[in-house]
């Protein structure tokens, strides 16, 4: 029986991983430098292992996925959040045998840049530019409505949105290094999540984020097809001979050639589209195969859409909807004889609240601020 290793179990996208290995035949180790009781404590997951925090201990990080994949014979390390960063920087740091499913750092650092992406996007990315502080931006847009986010963030977070043009009393950009400035796209937004190997697509989904928490993370996903949006991504990892996971984010201007806005290098929630029995460990794992689709229908994170969605179609007045939408999605966190992910997610989030409590911080920023990585060198 093969061993698989997932990184980042704090994260739904490594719970779904796990029950889908597991399913075909493998051997499921989790491990994280944070409470991760959502995917740990799954039936799917044959042990846990705590590492040191990536972005705050580096060389410790190394020593202790070394000591994982000996102790737990690994074959396979595939990330789901940002340690994938941190893990391509010093992948050569551990055993050769043990195949990583990850790209090069530089490759990863330039499609993670919102900056540079646009560059290897050309023709699909909306107009964009680096500026430094507001009033470059204003000079730049010249009056039209425009993005504002820093060349590396993630979730949506310290992005702004001017539908209507930027306005005279728009606060001015925090001190986070470069921002880029960006044409506002109306029209439908898309994630994509797929996998590649050595330039060839070998996994790929599409979905609409129907229901989000605001301008951030969605939290249901409906299946969407788009044949452009397939010929790009086949395109991009076949011109960078991309390894890994690999996902976008988009709008669909209705006029045939959809927008892709910025990348990220990882796992995202596209991941939760695929069946149960669906190819895609076999396509992190290497395998030459054909690209493999979801078949299912929509997902969606259950406690999340329960609580905080139920609220938010309270206050819209669109309860009828989101009713039907609840209806006829399959929860991704709960699954027949495998509900005690459901109380790892509860532990998980106390951990989150008191450290955040702790640190003064955003509940967000103690759930990422350990693995984050914003461009600065790594040694």
């Amino acid at each position: 029986m093969p061993n698989v290793l997932v990184l980042g179990g704090r994260a739904p996208v490594a719970l779904d991983h796990a029950r889908r290995f597991a399913a075909q035949g493998w051997r499921v180790v989790i491990a994280d430098s944070v409470s991760c009781g959502l995917s740990g404590w799954s039936r799917a997951v044959a042990a846990t292992a705590r590492l040191a925090p990536p972005r705050h201990a580096p060389a410790q990080f190394v020593r202790d996925l070394n000591a994982v994949i000996a102790r737990e014979r690994i074959d396979l390390v595939v990330p789901t959040c940002e340690e994938v960063f941190f893990l391509s920087r010093y992948r050569s740091a551990l055993p050769a045998a043990c195949r990583v499913a990850v790209d090069d750092f530089d490759k990863l650092r330039l499609l993670h840049s919102k900056w540079e992406f646009t560059k290897q996007a050309a023709g699909c990315a909306p107009d964009s530019a680096v500026v430094r502080n507001l009033e470059q931006a204003r000079e730049w847009a010249g009056g039209r409505p425009l993005v504002l986010k820093p060349e590396f963030s993630r979730f949506g977070v310290h992005v702004r949105i001017y539908p209507q043009g930027m306005p005279a009393d728009a606060a001015p950009l925090p001190a986070m290094g470069a921002w880029v400035a960006q044409e506002y796209c109306a029209g439908t937004e898309l994630c994509s999540y797929s996998v590649a190997d050595q330039g060839v697509l070998t996994a790929h989904a599409l979905y609409r984020p129907v229901h989000r928490l605001h301008r951030s993370s969605s939290y249901y996903f409906e299946p969407h097809a788009s044949e452009p949006i397939q010929r790009f991504v086949a395109d991009l990892v076949a011109r960078l001979r991309f390894t890994g996971q690999i996902s976008f984010d988009w709008i669909d201007m209705g006029d045939g050639t959809p927008r892709v806005l910025e990348c990220n290098p990882r796992a995202t929630s596209g991941l939760h589209l695929f069946g149960a029995q669906d190819a895609v460990p076999a396509a992190l794992n290497g395998a030459v195969q054909p690209c493999v689709s979801p078949r299912g229908g929509a997902r969606m994170l259950g406690p999340v859409m329960y609580t905080a969605g139920l609220a938010q179609a309270l206050a819209a007045g669109t309860l009828g909807g989101w009713r039907r939408d609840a209806r006829r999605a399959a929860d991704v966190l709960s699954a027949p004889s495998d509900n005690l992910p459901l109380a790892g997610a509860v532990l998980d989030m106390a951990w989150f609240a008191r450290t955040a409590l702790a640190r003064r911080c955003t509940l967000r920023e103690a759930a990422t601020s350990d693995i984050e990585w914003d461009g600065e060198e790594l040694a």
